[in-house]
């Protein structure tokens, strides 16, 4: 069976982080990720997280990749997001691209976010914390942004070479920018560090849309995945409810 966590920026949007925290909990699942650390009462949440005996496994590094002119920032803005995932005990940072940049080819933007992840994949691996590159889907969600198919995602990690750099595999946003999923995931387990799930269209919980959950769920499981799959989605109607849901699908 796979092991879910929960993403607080969206299931639960209507309350406090720590309560979100302590929802998850009382929902049946044992870990829980979120968007940007920055602003956040991280202090509220280590100890809401300890109270629920709730791991915290993901959050967002943060930095525009594709720009030569920021890469420098791009590095520092990941070094010290990787200086606080340590610090808190969280093992994934979610990295993306940031979007398409006028007036450079697209082998220009790729070799800088080759050259930023390869400058921060040292620290990352000395801090034990793993960067999982997120391709987004630029037909609905994200037009602008530069990494969208899970091959090119995967040549990017490739190409930086490190135990610490990984990909994010979006089953939401890679059904819609290529289907093929529970292939393109047994081919490449060794090289995803991370999975987020929400159903087509809508992005709502898995069971509501076109993909067979079941399925993709025993396919990750078979393939030897060992990581946590993110429940990124927004529920159709009561959040504990959607999140029984899904856990009816493992």
């Amino acid at each position: 069976m796979v092991e879910f966590s929960i993403c607080l920026e969206m299931v639960y949007d209507d309350e406090p982080f720590r309560d979100r925290i302590h929802r998850a909990a009382a929902a049946g699942v044992g870990a829980v990720e979120f968007w940007d650390w920055r602003g956040k009462d991280l202090d509220a949440i280590e100890t809401a997280a300890a109270e629920s005996d709730v791991e915290i496994v993901g959050c967002v590094a943060g930095g525009v990749l594709t720009d030569p002119g920021a890469a420098d920032d791009a590095v520092e803005t990941i070094r010290e997001s990787i200086e606080t995932a340590s610090g808190l005990g969280i093992p994934t940072l979610i990295a993306t691209t940031g979007p398409d940049q006028d007036g450079l080819d697209r082998p220009q933007q790729r070799e800088n976010v080759v050259d930023v992840l390869s400058r921060v994949a040292a620290d990352a691996e000395a801090a034990d914390v793993a960067i999982a590159l997120e391709p987004l889907n630029t037909d609905v969600d994200h037009p602008r942004n530069y990494l969208s198919t899970s091959e090119e995602g995967f040549e990017i990690v490739d190409a930086v070479g490190s135990p610490a750099v990984t990909l994010l595999y979006d089953v939401y946003h890679q059904q819609i920018t290529e289907g093929d999923v529970i292939r393109t995931i047994t081919e490449n387990v060794d090289r995803i560090g991370h999975v987020h799930v929400a159903d087509v269209p809508g992005r709502h919980e898995p069971g509501t849309g076109e993909l067979n959950y079941e399925n993709v769920f025993r396919a990750i499981d078979d393939a030897g995945y060992d990581g946590f799959v993110g429940c990124e989605f927004s529920p159709t109607g009561d959040p504990d409810a959607a999140i029984a849901a899904v856990l009816e699908l493992n």
